[in-house]
């Protein structure tokens, strides 16, 4: 299957396919046609299919999708039957939230370390986790090699623990930080999460809206 040179603007729709398609079966439905989905979903017709075949031909004209089968695939596209090795650093509200309350293991993740640098956190348990210290970040990705680290740390802090983690291995990272990893780290794979930006759209919207 060709997956190269698919634009983002599709990556990015797949995870909602797969969530549609997740309460379909537990609708108990077993089949849909692009018709059907695009209204549900409230997509064209058109722009599912052209999303859809950047990896190949998945529906039967006349029959419509298998929905069992297009959820397995679109799965297996965005590789949710992982296991990559994945380590949190800064065990604050919101490290404590994504650890304690993400399903890791349901998207291909196995979380294997939490991280920080407060001596009053470090050594609480948390999510079946000790707390590491963030000072032994480099002997920690050293011997367990974790494939990524989500940075749950204030911006000021970022930067020195992006170089550790990078020269331990790590090039990929969720980034709730701020901190612009890309600007110095060009080659990273990153995901840039800003909730501020999400409120402060849905702001706009609501202003359009006369919310």
């Amino acid at each position: 299957m060709q997956e190269k040179n698919i634009s983002m603007s599709v990556i990015r729709r797949l995870p909602r396919y797969y969530r549609f398609l997740e309460e379909l079966l537990k609708e108990g439905m077993e089949k849909i046609s692009s018709r059907e989905l695009s209204e549900r979903m409230r997509l064209t017709a058109s722009q599912i299919r052209q999303d859809l075949n950047c990896f190949g031909g998945f529906g039967q004209q006349g029959y419509g999708y298998n929905i069992a089968e297009l959820h397995a695939e679109i799965g297996s596209i965005l590789h949710l039957n992982g296991d990559r090795r994945v380590i949190i650093v800064g065990a604050g509200n919101l490290g404590r939230a994504v650890s304690s309350h993400l399903d890791f293991k349901r998207f291909g993740f196995k979380l294997i370390g939490i991280f920080d640098r407060d001596p009053a956190v470090v050594g609480e348990k948390i999510a079946g986790h000790i707390v590491r210290d963030a000072k032994t970040l480099r002997e920690f990705c050293a011997e367990y090699s974790p494939k990524m680290a989500i940075l749950c740390i204030p911006r000021e802090f970022a930067g020195d623990t992006v170089k550790v983690l990078s020269e331990s291995g790590i090039s990929a990272f969720w980034n709730f930080s701020h901190y612009d990893i890309l600007g110095d780290y060009p080659n990273a794979t990153v995901e840039n999460v800003h909730l501020n930006d999400s409120l402060m759209a849905l702001s706009y919207e609501m202003e359009q809206k006369g919310c």
